[in-house]
């Protein structure tokens, strides 16, 4: 799948030739679908001296797909994050794939009955690596100052990483480079976008 290109296709050739190409698509067009496979999980995050929760949906891609920032790890917080990140969805996944705590169950059973659910311990490595970068991003800042600073930076974060995170290991070195491009010239119109 390629980038996303912005600016206008009428007025630049290059872009139609690379939209032409597959190299990216067109900045007009909806955002691609998330995978099928949802991988989910929770991680404790200190904040202020007080223990929270961040609850994070990743698809079969690495693609995070939403995060929250909750005091609570129970069958209610479950059931919130659940709501969350189906809202605004037309589809729900063919497989959920969390560990073993048990408000997932919960909150799967009187959410999304129809979807299968697999609970191990194994499965789940794709969410438990998807921590890693918010971990490293906590350390720079020394820590978040409170629960809705870190909803909204981390947010932000894993959508904007995501945008400069090709899957390089599929795609060759040219494609890579062109990838990466696109991705600076659309993050460079939307900085000028937003200066403005």
């Amino acid at each position: 799948m390629g980038a996303r290109c912005g600016g206008h296709l009428r007025d630049d050739p290059v872009l139609v030739c690379q939209v032409r190409a597959g190299l990216c698509q067109p900045a007009a067009s909806a955002p691609p679908r998330p995978g099928d496979k949802w991988h989910l999980d929770e991680v404790f995050v200190k904040i202020n001296g007080i223990t929270h929760y961040l609850w994070r949906a990743v698809d079969q891609h690495g693609d995070v797909l939403d995060i929250l920032v909750q005091s609570r790890r129970n069958a209610k917080a479950a059931k919130r994050f659940f709501r969350k990140l189906l809202k605004g969805l037309r589809y729900v996944p063919r497989v959920l794939v969390t560990d073993k705590l048990a408000s997932y169950g919960v909150a799967h059973r009187e959410l999304l009955p129809s979807v299968t659910h697999r609970r191990c311990k194994y499965l789940n490595n794709r969410a438990e690596n998807s921590h890693q970068p918010t971990r490293i991003r906590e350390r720079v800042m020394k820590r978040f100052a409170s629960p809705g600073q870190a909803q909204r930076f981390l947010f932000a974060f894993s959508h904007i990483r995501q945008h400069f995170r090709p899957r390089r290991h599929l795609i060759s070195a040219p494609q890579w480079r062109t990838e990466m491009t696109v991705s600076f010239a659309v993050w460079d119109e939307v900085i000028a976008t937003a200066a403005a």
